[in-house]
């Protein structure tokens, strides 16, 4: 799951369904969950990805952040302003997102697996 949610979140638009995919296979991962997980990015929650990994971009760049402006209008140059922000931010996203999203998967299957005895 927690990969999953990395990949649904890691900026490689358009590749990231078959990029987990080929990765699952690669080690063994549970193909569903996987498939199931990455699908973070669904249209509704793409402004959402976007914007806080902006927000998280902002921690890295320190001093050259740049804040999203919604009345300007969208240029070229805006959208190569933001880039290397967002990416920055994106990655960052996608890596917490996936160790919670890892960690809190974990912990539900290890509160609520039955434990069965071995016969």
């Amino acid at each position: 799951m927690g990969f999953g949610i990395f990949m649904g979140i890691f900026p490689v638009w358009g590749f990231q369904l078959l990029i987990a995919i080929a990765v699952s296979f690669l080690f063994r991962l549970n193909k569903m969950l996987v498939i199931i997980a990455a699908n973070i990015s669904i249209p509704p929650m793409i402004p959402v990805i976007i914007y806080v990994s902006h927000l998280f971009g902002g921690f890295w760049m320190g001093e050259k952040a740049q804040r999203l402006s919604f009345d300007d209008e969208l240029t070229l140059d805006s959208i190569m302003n933001n880039l290397v922000q967002y990416v920055v931010g994106a990655i960052t996203l996608s890596i917490l997102a996936g160790l919670l999203g890892g960690m809190i998967t974990y912990l539900t299957l290890k509160i609520f697996r039955k434990t069965t005895p071995i016969s």
